[in-house]
């Protein structure tokens, strides 16, 4: 399979690695895209960020509620900045969070077929082409999601540019239960987590991982010298190091006054302070451009000719 500027430009924007470590890469995997994020990383060439990390298109995600016991956020997607700055645009994504708010449905495809709830007469999907036409620029609702629980609250961070839900379980609904929320949902937004605790983590997840680790080790001159025992404690370390960045709970709490207090730590103090049985069980984060990547042809031609 030929390689192409644009797929070594993909595979650096995914990996953080090298430009010829990446054209190295999907040569040798025959331009399999994950297959050579694999071998990037079992090299240690690559950063464990996937495809996830990757922001390029443009839009806006909006998260709503309407009674601290319902939210919804969206993401609707433009192809230009200059678009997603637009007032009626704005609106439009507004008008789309209400929708999810008060849908029922549950995946995209009944989404776009439910009746456009801000005008009688036309689905979702109709109301969007209407917009297409009307701003003429390719839009897209990208997502949505959903959540219901005892306490929920939202943020917005950037303008638009990322949508947070946090939901809780909480026998106390207050101004510092609701508070203690919204800190955690500037967390959530600021360190990106992957799950709320460790308990969410598959053992598969966990095995890939050391697997990963494991080849890094075996790949370094030093390191793979060292005692199995040692090598062992050394995988076991940084796997927890891992955990401890993607999960939630066991994340430094960002606004603790000694740097060490744990998310986890902060909720039960909250919980505490206000006689509350109080958990965080879930969040949502959505980042506009998410896994999407926006046409650069000039920075394809530039790595082109770099390759020659």
């Amino acid at each position: 399979m030929a390689i192409t500027a644009g797929m070594v430009k993909d595979l650096r924007e995914m990996t953080g690695a090298g430009m010829m470590d990446c054209k190295k890469a999907l040569t040798e995997t025959n331009g399999d895209m994950d297959a050579a994020v694999e071998l990037l990383r079992k090299n240690g060439q690559a950063k464990a960020e996937k495809k996830a990390s990757r922001i390029a298109a443009e839009g806006l995600c909006r998260a709503i509620t309407s009674d601290n016991k319902t939210a919804a956020v969206v993401e609707v997607n433009s192809e230009t900045d200059f678009v997603a700055k637009n007032e009626k645009f704005q609106n439009y994504v507004n008008e789309v969070a209400e929708q999810a708010l008060a849908s029922s449905a549950a995946d995209m495809d009944a989404f776009m077929a439910e009746g456009w709830n801000a005008e009688a007469g036309k689905t979702v999907n109709e109301k969007l082409v209407e917009m297409v036409a009307t701003i003429g620029e390719k839009l897209s609702i990208r997502r949505f999601e959903k959540v219901t629980a005892d306490c929920v609250v939202t943020y917005v961070h950037g303008g638009g540019r990322i949508g947070v839900i946090v939901a809780a379980d909480t026998d106390v609904v207050n101004d510092g239960i609701k508070e203690a929320m919204n800190n955690i949902a500037m967390q959530v937004a600021a360190l990106n987590p992957k799950y709320v605790s460790d308990s969410e983590i598959s053992a598969e997840y966990i095995e890939h991982e050391k697997e990963i680790l494991k080849a890094q080790i075996m790949n370094d001159p030093k390191e793979s010298q060292k005692p199995e025992k040692v090598i062992e404690g050394m995988i076991a370390g940084r796997v927890k190091k891992e955990l401890k960045e993607i999960c939630l709970n066991d994340q430094v709490y960002v606004k603790a006054e000694d740097g060490k207090q744990s998310v986890a730590q902060y909720v039960a103090q909250v919980a505490k302070e206000n006689g509350a049985n109080f958990k965080v069980t879930k969040f949502v984060r959505f980042e506009t451009g998410e896994g999407m990547e926006k046409k650069q042809e000039n920075f394809a031609e530039e790595v082109a000719a770099q390759m020659k």
